[in-house]
């Protein structure tokens, strides 16, 4: 016989295609607008070394204080249009890539799929997303937070990437199309550790929460977002290293005769050697700080904006969702 652990650690609404993607998008999109000033600091701060600057290592704030004041407040939101473009999709595949390959490894018997297979299906799901939209779309991101024109000043001179969809028009144009899949291994690497750590720690906390109060049908919506809160802030602890020495490869253009491999020996190489092992780590405060709020906004948007479009006749249908991000 189920139990309430089961229903609340399995989801039963009945959702359709279309209201994955219109809740997965909007609470992407919410997630983006409301947390991407903090990538833009993470991101800076990986970039940013000692030998380039002369100077002591600018932290957190001192990071965000030098984009406000040189290149204007709306600097923070540099690169922002490349993540809305991909962001529907980017859940859609993940919502759906996930389902699918947790009803693979799913018992035959019970239907029902254990911790293990609830981690490689978000490995799995993390995959899958990275190499069909997150990579791309990081590529151009970055390549638009990299840059330093003041917004402020309008004497300066005007940045070579405007938006996402000229600098992926140039990237593509001068470097070729190969350059946006520039560093997919440590981007799929970084999802997947990211989805395996995220799905397999909501899931088992979910559970826990359930088990302490057999009361509830469902858990409230402030539970879901503190428990994507938790679960949030595990993968970036747990692959920082990988995702400083992606953001550096994505920013670079492409050294003749060096394979994928080399340049990730000797971007870790230099780190170690110019900067110290903790520089694997730059930027983990703001990525923790985006991630784990992100998760909490995903969810709780996600929660609100699927229960009212389950009420409209025409989006409600069969199909079973498990929605975990």
């Amino acid at each position: 016989m189920e139990t309430i652990a089961d229903q609340l650690l399995f989801r039963k609404k009945k959702t359709t295609a279309a209201i994955n993607l219109l809740s997965g998008g909007t609470a992407g999109l919410c997630e983006a607008l409301s947390c991407h000033p903090l990538d833009t600091i993470k991101v800076r701060m990986q970039l940013t070394t000692r030998a380039a600057d002369g100077a002591k290592r600018v932290g957190f704030f001192g990071t965000a204080k030098n984009i406000v004041s040189h290149e204007g407040f709306f600097a923070l939101y540099k690169g922002l249009g490349a993540v809305i473009t991909g962001i529907v999709p980017k859940m859609a595949i993940r919502f759906s890539s996930f389902e699918y390959y947790k009803t693979a490894l799913a018992n035959k018997e019970t239907g029902k799929t254990s911790p293990t297979g609830v981690f490689f299906a978000g490995l799995a799901a993390g995959t899958t997303e990275a190499v069909l939209v997150v990579n791309p779309t990081d590529v151009v991101k970055i390549r638009l937070q990299a840059q330093h024109h003041s917004m402020t000043d309008p004497l300066d001179a005007a940045p070579k990437y405007r938006n996402a969809a000229q600098c992926a028009y140039l990237i593509v144009r001068e470097e070729g199309l190969r350059v946006l899949y520039r560093g997919v291994i440590l981007t799929a690497l970084r999802q997947a550790t990211n989805q395996a750590v995220n799905f397999t720690a909501y899931t088992e906390l979910k559970a826990y929460c359930a088990k302490l109060q057999p009361e509830l049908t469902e858990l409230p919506s402030y539970q879901h977002m503190v428990l994507g809160l938790i679960s949030g802030a595990l993968g970036p602890l747990s692959n920082a290293p990988i995702d400083t020495i992606k953001t550096r490869m994505q920013r670079e253009k492409a050294t003749r005769g060096e394979s994928a491999l080399g340049r990730v020996g000797r971007i870790s190489r230099n780190l170690i050697q110019k900067e110290g092992f903790l520089a694997f780590y730059k930027g983990i405060t703001p990525r923790v700080m985006r991630v784990a709020p992100g998760q909490a906004v995903t969810f709780a948007v996600y929660e609100q904006v699927s229960t009212f479009l389950e009420t409209i006749p025409a989006l409600s249908g069969k199909a079973v969702l498990s929605a975990e991000d």
